[in-house]
């Protein structure tokens, strides 16, 4: 539904609100890093699972930023982009009619990824205004067929970031059941407002127990570049390099070279671009104000799920559908992110991660339409 909603505002030349990927361009220095590595020849294939040097930055990453200690060559598998690693990860760890448990809302891929690896998903709710979860439900939705919890923060669709408390709770489950956690990271570096992102994998039992993956698309403002990677112990990444050599054999060989650019820029890039995305998260939720939505500020990701039942459009489909033929701008249905489609249908997603004039004019679009 994402992809199809970005297809409708093409068709009819709305503002894009719905896909996460920026309007804006990469920070100089990745884009020359990219351009310098085609021109020094780094054309062919990598080794499967990824340039070496891209794989020790990553590393180095990691020891810097969460203090994990990380083998490059026996625990990192580059990949096509966290969409792949998800995918991999799902196909090269889990057995058929294994099920995982996945907080909803939920990102629409890890649907098909179950259905692919003929395992089957179990839910627990995230509930406003804060999106926390129900350690009771949490309990329950393990059964004895269950294999992995999927942990998505900074959380897409609601900008949730998960606490250390709700971490606690979690692994302290996963030790008590022997269970694995598949970790999406990707929007790692954005958060606002003192909320900090925790990888589990750094907390006291879970370094073996989980798959961590990212990519450079969020952080770097790269999508297009199809660059993400998984970390696990080598027991795990075993499965998963073997899913990813026959999924797509390598990531693409310039931009992990680019990569190793894009993770060096540090600190202060960061800075820079939270403080950028804090300004696009308030000119958004001011816009959803003025147009009598409902909306719970995120605490991190570039995503705000809002309410529409006040505007007597329809439900969320019939909604986005108006709202990107005749508003001009396009969001996405929030059933695309639960499992029973009457649990969304009074929400839709917009993403902020658009320049400050795109969002002012689909600001005045909104409020044309509306008024």
């Amino acid at each position: 539904m994402i992809r199809e909603m970005t297809r409708l505002a093409d068709e009819h030349d709305a503002i894009n609100l719905a896909q996460g990927f920026p309007d804006f361009p990469a920070p100089a220095a990745v884009k020359e890093a990219a351009a310098r590595a085609i021109a020094e020849d780094h054309n062919q294939y990598s080794i499967t699972w990824g340039v070496p040097e891209f794989r020790r930055a990553i590393a180095a990453t990691y020891a810097r930023d969460y203090d994990m200690t990380l083998d490059p060559d026996t625990e990192i598998c580059i990949t096509c982009g966290s969409t792949e690693a998800m995918m991999a990860t799902f196909l090269g760890v889990l057995d058929p009619d294994d099920e995982v448990v996945v907080f909803e809302p939920f990102y629409e891929n890890y649907g098909p990824d179950s259905i692919l690896a003929g395992a089957s998903l179990r839910y627990v709710p995230l509930r406003p205004p804060e999106w926390t979860f129900d350690p009771d439900e949490l309990h329950a939705a393990v059964g004895p067929r269950t294999r992995a919890i999927v942990l998505n923060s900074p959380h897409n669709p609601t900008g949730k970031v998960f606490s250390r408390e709700e971490l606690a709770e979690i692994v302290a489950l996963c030790v008590e059941r022997d269970l694995l956690v598949f970790t999406d990271e990707i929007y790692e570096h954005l958060t606002y407002d003192g909320h900090e992102h925790l990888p589990i994998a750094s907390m006291p039992g879970m370094r073996d127990r989980t798959v961590t993956i990212s990519a450079l698309s969020k952080s770097y403002s790269v999508t297009g570049w199809r660059v993400g990677w998984a970390i696990a112990s080598p027991a795990l990444i075993g499965g998963i390099r073997a899913v990813h050599d026959f999924l797509t054999v390598a990531a693409p060989t310039p931009l992990q070279v680019a990569g190793v650019a894009a993770l060096g820029l540090g600190l202060d890039e960061r800075v820079r671009a939270v403080a950028e995305y804090r300004e696009r998260r308030a000119l958004m939720m001011e816009i959803l104000r003025a147009a009598r939505l409902d909306a719970v500020q995120p605490q991190g990701a570039y995503y705000v799920m809002a309410d529409i039942s006040g505007l007597g459009l329809g439900d969320d489909i019939a909604t986005a559908d108006r709202l990107v033929r005749e508003a001009g701008v396009a969001t996405v249905p929030g059933s695309s992110f639960v499992s029973r489609a009457e649990d969304g249908r009074h929400l839709v997603r917009f993403a902020f991660c658009k320049r400050l004039e795109t969002l002012e004019l689909a600001g005045q679009r909104l409020s044309a339409f509306l008024a």
